[in-house]
């Protein structure tokens, strides 16, 4: 290459520095404006929830920033019935929910595939409480009393397939095994305690209002086989992609630090837990803080369990699980 002149050279030089100086001016304009907007590089994962204590580490990351801290926004919407919640995964309006096995194997039958990503509540036998309840004055003592009687409970449900296995670990015969469609918990409820029902199967909640009003539990699942989970399910075209994947994993790390506050004080989390779910009064100041599961999905052998019983009921037709990637499939 030729040598340029001294006054070339120089006003080259000038001209780099000038450059140079522009370049600085424009990298740190472009760091202050990428600073100024953090929110915007956020993805906005929308969860519902019935409410339901099993949702309570998500209130709690929610109210300790959690998420914030994990780079993702969430916006939380409650519905009244699982029909509703349904309803809105299958409309796409939210991304995932809080939600059990019988409810995401229906949605994925009826062509919204979900996935199941972590276990709310149901890791093991002492988490969450389903079981089967007679009223004050019913003079059944146990299962096997229930034999050829109908017991109030809603078709398709976690609750109906617990009562299903709670009555067959019994020895009652799958022939004596009867329901009567109510499908309405607060129906179901004052129909039992006024004896207008024989029995009913209800969530902890319940059972412990029946209880302090007389009510008998005549078995539950706290003990022995894990038959119950609740789930936070996400629809699977959601965690298909990598900005879903990425979300969902920033959920779980939130989970996972409520989890934790929450398990070393559960006390503490007494006022947070009234404030969001549907406790009766009775029952505020003394119904159990329960303690939650670290993220986990949920186990090969229980969402199977879940699957036959549904085909075997007709409520479901062949599907699969893949406990790796969490998603259910048609078969």
């Amino acid at each position: 290459m030729l040598k340029k002149s001294m006054a070339v050279f120089a006003a080259g030089a000038l001209a780099v520095l000038g450059l140079a100086a522009c370049s600085d001016s424009t990298a740190q304009s472009t760091k202050k404006a990428s600073a100024d907007r953090p929110a915007a590089q956020e993805q906005t994962v929308n969860v519902g929830t019935l409410a339901t204590e099993d949702f309570l580490p998500m209130w709690k990351a929610e109210k300790e920033k959690l998420f914030a801290k994990q780079g993702v926004k969430v916006k939380i919407s409650v519905f009244s019935s699982a029909q509703e919640l349904s309803a809105a995964l299958a409309a796409k309006a939210i991304d995932g929910a809080m939600t059990d096995i019988p409810v995401a194997a229906s949605l994925t039958k009826g062509g919204t595939p979900m996935t199941l990503s972590w276990v709310t509540l149901g890791q093991t036998a002492k988490e969450g409480r389903f079981g089967i309840m007679v009223g004050p004055k019913s003079k059944v003592r146990d299962l096997k009393d229930l034999a050829g009687t109908p017991i109030g409970v809603g078709s398709g449900t976690m609750l109906e397939y617990v009562m299903d296995r709670l009555m067959l670990n019994a020895g009652v015969e799958k022939s004596q095994i009867m329901k009567e469609e109510l499908k309405k918990l607060p129906v179901r409820f004052q129909l039992v305690m006024q004896g207008e029902a024989e029995a009913g199967v209800f969530p902890a909640s319940l059972l412990a209002l029946g209880e302090l009003q007389g009510a008998k539990v005549i078995a539950e699942d706290t003990a022995g086989e894990n038959l119950s989970q609740s789930v936070m399910a996400f629809r699977s075209d959601f965690v298909k992609d990598r900005a879903g994947q990425k979300a969902v994993k920033a959920l779980r790390a939130a989970w996972d630090a409520a989890v934790k506050q929450i398990n070393a004080n559960p006390e503490m989390q007494r006022e947070l837990m009234v404030a969001n779910t549907k406790l009766a009064d009775p029952l505020k100041a003394t119904y159990p803080v329960p303690h939650y599961p670290a993220a986990a999905r949920p186990q090969a052998e229980s969402v199977k369990s879940v699957l036959e019983w549904m085909k075997e009921k007709g409520y479901a037709d062949s599907l699969s699980y893949d406990p790796k990637s969490g998603a259910l499939k048609k078969a």
